[in-house]
């Protein structure tokens, strides 16, 4: 098996076990286990040399003490504020990402129909065109 197979393994348990414990009402432990099997799933899957300069990029500062204070934040038992200061940096760190994943998902046939319902769309549109780098 390959790192890369075990990567997505641990990512894809890590977000089911992030999602489980906010279903949980916040649970301290499922989170906890969420945040370190994502963190670590994403090593293998990139390699700890491409994770180290994705996360300390001088322009990522800021993203990366959001999300990594948010996982450090969770895991000494503060869930809540620890998911809500994650996610700004995970938005902050992925904010890239997302015109690329937005155009992906329209070309997948009922999810793009999806896409394409009045409310929605102009909220998608506004996540599509974001793709400064700050």
């Amino acid at each position: 098996m390959t790192d890369t197979k075990i990567g997505m393994g641990l990512t894809g348990f890590g977000v089911f076990f992030l999602f489980f414990g906010m279903m949980l009402f916040f649970d301290k432990a499922l989170l906890a286990i969420g945040n370190i099997l994502f963190v670590s799933g994403l090593s293998f899957v990139i390699g700890l040399e491409r994770t180290f300069r994705f996360f300390f990029q001088r322009h990522k500062v800021k993203a990366t003490s959001f999300f990594l204070g948010g996982v450090f934040v969770v895991l000494i038992g503060w869930p809540i504020i620890g998911v809500v200061l994650e996610l700004y940096g995970f938005f902050l760190l992925f904010r890239g990402f997302f015109p690329v994943a937005v155009g992906f998902i329209r070309r997948v046939p009922v999810l793009g129909s999806l896409l394409s319902l009045p409310g929605i769309r102009t909220l998608v549109d506004k996540i599509g065109e974001s793709n400064t780098m700050v």
